[in-house]
């Protein structure tokens, strides 16, 4: 599955309302470690189809930001039924980003 861009416009559809657990990746482009982690993001959503993967640019989408209270990035948030299940903030290796999931 594809990494999705999520907006304020489609969060609650692609997000709050999916059948699948949804990872969001808070991000910006001038982060350097949000550069690392990206990738990993990438493959992990052409892995696994049970997740629905999905990106938040926190300066496109600060009301999404604020909303998440994202204080650094970059910051992976998991969610289950429009609810926070768990959280991990900084670059992190693949296997500690599976451990999340």
């Amino acid at each position: 599955m594809s990494v999705m861009n999520i907006t304020k416009n489609n969060f609650q559809k692609e997000v709050v309302q999916s059948d699948k657990p949804v990872l969001l990746d808070f991000w910006a482009t001038w982060c350097g470690p949000c550069r690392m982690v990206s990738p990993i993001v990438d493959e992990i959503a052409s892995e696994r189809g049970d997740l629905k993967i999905g990106k938040i640019n926190i300066d496109e989408q600060q009301e999404l930001a604020s909303a998440f209270q994202i204080m650094s990035i970059p910051t992976l948030v998991m969610m289950k039924e429009g609810k926070v299940i768990n959280q991990m903030i900084g670059a992190r290796p693949k296997s500690q980003i599976l451990s999340m999931l």
